[in-house]
C-alpha cells in the first residue's frame, strides 16, 4: 500500500516545484491582498458607525474574521484547479492516466495540496509585514480548543474546495466552455460561502438554510470556529456530520462523473 503511495507523493513533490517556480506571483498576490483587506476595513469601520456591535460581534471581532478568511482563501481555495482539469481533458493530456495505475484525482488532489501549502505559506510574509497594523485590531478567542476543531474542519473545507472545483472540471468532457460553471460557483460562494460578510448576518431562516449546504463548508465554517462566531458545541458537530456528508456526496458525484465522461472520451495519440 505504501508503494501505492508513493507516486502520489511524487507528484506532490512534482506540484511543491512547480508552485515555487511562480512563488513571486503567490507573494505578490498576497501583498495586494492586503489593499482589499484594507477597503474591508474601511467598509466596515463605517457599517459600525455608531454602534458597538453588529450581530452581537464587535468591530474588532469581524475584522478578525475578515483576516482569518484571508488566510484561509490561501490555504484552501482551489485556484484555477477546474480551468487546469479542463485543460488537461482538452488538450488529451488526461490520456497518459487511463492506462497506468494511477488515480487521476489522487494524482491532481495532491498537486492541490502542494500549491496551498506554497500559496499559504507565502502569504503569511505580507500578513507579517503588516502585523503591527493589524495587531490593535485583532481579537481572537483564547480558547486553545478552537485550534484542535479549526483545523480539521479547515481540511475538510479543502477537499470541499477541491472537490467541487474537480467537478467543474469535468464537464468539460460535455462542455468546451465551463467558464459560465465557474463564475455563478463563485458568485455564489462569495455570498453563501461568507466571504462577503459573515453568514451569521443574515436572517435566520435564511441562515439556517445556508448550513445546509455545501457552500457553507467551503470557507465559513472553519473560519466561524477560529474566529469565535461559532461556540456551541452542539452546532459545531453538527456542522462536522454535515460536512463530512457533502464530501462524501461530492466524491461520489465526481466518480459518477469521471466515469460516464469516458464513456465521451475519445483517446488520441499518446
Amino acid at each position: 500500500m505504501l508503494r501505492a503511495l508513493d507516486k502520489y507523493r511524487h507528484a506532490f513533490l512534482i506540484g511543491l516545484q512547480g508552485n515555487l517556480i511562480y512563488r513571486w506571483n503567490f507573494a505578490v498576490r498576497g501583498f495586494f491582498s492586503l489593499f482589499h483587506l484594507t477597503v474591508v476595513f474601511i467598509l466596515w469601520g463605517a457599517a459600525f458607525g455608531g454602534t458597538e456591535r453588529l450581530g452581537g460581534f464587535t468591530l474588532n471581532q469581524t475584522l478578525t474574521y475578515f483576516v482569518t478568511l484571508l488566510l484561509l482563501q490561501f490555504f484552501i481555495s482551489a485556484f484555477n484547479e477546474d480551468y487546469q482539469i479542463s485543460e488537461d481533458i482538452r488538450n488529451g493530456l488526461i490520456n497518459q492516466f487511463l492506462l497506468k495505475p494511477i488515480n487521476y484525482f489522487g494524482y491532481r488532489f495532491s498537486i492541490f495540496v502542494a500549491a496551498r501549502l506554497v500559496s499559504g505559506s507565502l502569504v503569511l510574509v505580507p500578513l507579517l509585514v503588516a502585523l503591527p497594523f493589524l495587531w490593535g485590531h485583532l481579537a481572537f478567542p483564547a480558547e486553545p480548543w478552537r485550534l484542535a476543531v479549526g483545523l480539521p474542519a479547515m481540511a475538510l473545507s479543502a477537499m470541499v474546495q477541491f472537490s467541487i472545483a474537480y467537478c467543474f472540471g469535468l464537464l468539460t468532457f460535455w462542455f468546451l466552455d465551463i467558464q459560465g460553471f465557474v463564475i455563478l460557483s463563485m458568485a455564489v460562494e462569495s455570498v453563501l460561502g461568507g466571504q462577503m460578510f459573515p453568514l451569521d448576518l443574515l436572517p435566520s431562516w435564511a441562515y439556517a438554510t445556508a448550513q445546509y449546504l455545501p457552500f457553507y463548508y467551503q470557507m465559513y465554517f472553519p473560519a466561524a470556529i477560529f474566529t469565535g462566531r461559532l461556540s456551541d458545541p452542539a452546532q459545531i458537530a453538527q456542522g462536522f456530520v454535515i460536512q463530512l456528508i457533502w464530501v462524501a456526496i461530492l466524491l461520489a458525484v465526481n466518480k459518477a462523473l469521471w466515469v460516464r465522461g469516458l464513456r465521451r472520451h475519445t483517446a488520441v495519440g499518446g
